[in-house]
């Protein structure tokens, strides 16, 4: 699949801040250091598109990227273990809790998960809000070049059966799932229109 055309739109702290178009929005959500700047910028084909950080916790805004003129990519602030005060993380969830609540245009969200790692409390907690919204959700299996491909396949396999989610892994490093990561995205942003 040929690159994408990636514009950065903005990082956005409030709701009336977003775009007003009626543009399809497809979400990222995951803890942090899960991969998720990475991952954008290998399915866009724009190694700068996302900003990688050595330092968890770095995206603390919803930054909204425009893809082909056509639908939007919103990187939101991981969740977890970033190095920042208490107050600050709940004010991230309470951001991502009321986008995903608010947004008329969320197509689905793609949760990144760390293959090298189950799924915590926080992750299973969205998963089960994104399953009670009934919002199309699949998990991403991210680092597969980490473990082995029976390590891999038993985790996607782990994934589907306790979540009942389409789990699809995931390599930056190899470009592992790119296509599959993309054909699903596009599914969903036409099934939005």
């Amino acid at each position: 699949m040929k690159n994408l055309d990636v514009k950065f739109i903005g990082s956005f702290y409030k709701l009336n801040q977003l775009p007003k178009d009626s543009l399809p929005q497809i979400a990222f959500a995951g803890r942090s250091n899960v991969g998720k700047s990475s991952l954008l910028n290998k399915i866009t084909g724009n190694r700068k598109a996302a900003k990688v950080s050595q330092t968890p916790g770095k995206t603390r805004a919803l930054n909204f990227f425009l893809i082909n003129d056509n639908f939007y990519f919103v990187d939101l602030p991981g969740y977890g273990y970033a190095k920042v005060s208490k107050v600050e993380r709940e004010s991230w969830g309470q951001l991502i809790e009321d986008y995903l609540v608010s947004s008329q245009n969320l197509a689905g969200l793609m949760l990144l998960l760390d293959c090298r790692r189950d799924p915590n409390q926080e992750d299973e907690e969205l998963i089960k809000w994104i399953s009670e919204k009934e919002l199309p959700c699949m998990a991403i299996i991210t680092k597969t070049d980490k473990i082995t491909r029976d390590k891999t396949n038993r985790k996607v396999k782990q994934i589907e059966n306790t979540y009942g989610l389409t789990a699809i892994p995931f390599s930056t490093t190899k470009g592992t799932g790119k296509d599959e990561v993309l054909q699903a995205i596009f599914a969903l942003v036409n099934k939005k229109k």
